[in-house]
């Protein structure tokens, strides 16, 4: 079952159990889908999103919403962060196991030996094969750094 399939199944499941707060992030899933395949749309035939742009939607997601828990905690608003945590929940059930540390660092070897980075100037091929073998599982912007150390 693909990753549309399994927001779809939940989303009805949700529906059955009258549990509102999960619909309501379901519905925000499916409308991110379904914006990213009005996007798509070009008259080329393309069919849409495959599961690896949604991998990429929900971690968008889920970043946006720890920065907006971030921010509700410095201002106070403790019950709207204890929603956006909820929310990341949701969205967590379709995101595969995040890497650790030390599973992160063999990802980051493997991918500059991959492409035979030798410099900072081939930090962009090193990114795109993360991207293209660990979408979702881990957060591209703490990697960033450290593929700038070891190839410095």
């Amino acid at each position: 079952m693909n990753l549309r399939e399994r927001v779809n199944t939940a989303l009805k499941q949700a529906m059955k159990d009258k549990d509102a707060a999960r619909l309501a992030t379901l519905r925000l899933i499916n409308a991110a889908i379904k914006d990213q395949d009005i996007a798509r749309r070009g008259g080329d035939g393309d069919q849409g999103v495959d599961d690896t742009d949604i991998l990429a939607i929900l971690g968008k997601m889920t970043k946006q919403r720890q920065e907006s828990v971030r921010a509700y905690e410095e201002g106070g608003r403790l019950d709207l962060a204890e929603r956006e945590r909820q929310e990341i929940a949701v969205i967590g059930e379709f995101l595969p196991r995040q890497l650790n540390d030390k599973e992160t660092e063999a990802a980051i070897d493997a991918a500059i030996a991959e492409v035979g980075a030798g410099s900072i100037r081939d930090m962009g091929k090193v990114m795109g094969r993360l991207k293209e073998q660990y979408t979702g599982q881990m957060d591209f912007g703490a990697v960033g750094p450290r593929i700038k150390d070891k190839l410095s």
